[in-house]
């Protein structure tokens, strides 16, 4: 779909153009936009190195199993139908752990193998199971401590303060974890409802 996305928006970029007689604005755009990127990818490797190096360390001092520890009452609750000493949850941890800490490559592996290990737990596999929407929901609005990407990127464009988003970021990250918890619970809630309505036989 992301394909289709981006190719509509080349092909209008080049009727536009050509309508307006200005093809070269197109190749222009073409060869900024690649140069853009490049400079931005050598912007972001430089501190995404930096922090996956802090987290490096921060695993071998004990403080990322020391946040697992703080997470696994929240993840409980939040998995109520995954076994207690399921592979799933330790995966789930050190996703939530990364995405906290603004790591979000490095939580992707993570987030990636635990929906490996719920779609094991997974009696329909054409469905996504309500832990799998939960997983993604949490992952996709995760409360951040350190926007690590979004730094990088300001960093790379000249931002004079470039750590002054921190507290707006992790304000609107936690107002859209608590948004995404409560429709998680709601839709949990609706789902048992309207399986309990349902008769037997």
């Amino acid at each position: 779909m992301v394909n289709f996305i981006w190719l509509f928006f080349l092909i209008a970029g080049f009727i536009a153009a050509a309508l307006q007689g200005r093809i070269e604005l197109m190749t222009e755009a073409i060869f900024e936009g690649a140069k853009t990127g490049v400079t931005v990818c050598f912007g972001l490797i430089s501190i995404l190195v930096f922090w996956m190096g802090m987290m490096r360390i921060a695993e071998d001092a004990g403080l990322l199993r020391k946040l697992a520890v703080l997470l696994r009452p929240i993840v409980r609750f939040l998995f109520p139908d995954v076994p207690k000493d399921h592979p799933a949850l330790g995966y789930i941890m050190s996703n939530m752990s990364a995405n906290i800490l603004g790591l979000g490559n490095a939580a992707t592996p993570m987030g990636i193998k635990a929906m490996q290990e719920l779609q094991k737990l997974n009696p329909d596999k054409d469905t996504a199971s309500a832990a799998m929407c939960t997983l993604l929901a949490m992952n996709t609005a995760s409360i951040t401590l350190i926007p690590t990407t979004l730094i990088a990127i300001r960093m790379n464009f000249g931002s004079a303060n470039p750590a002054e988003i921190v507290g707006t970021t992790l304000l609107a990250t936690a107002v859209a974890t608590v948004a995404a918890i409560a429709l998680d619970r709601w839709y949990r809630y609706r789902s048992l409802s309207s399986g309990k309505s349902k008769p037997k036989g």
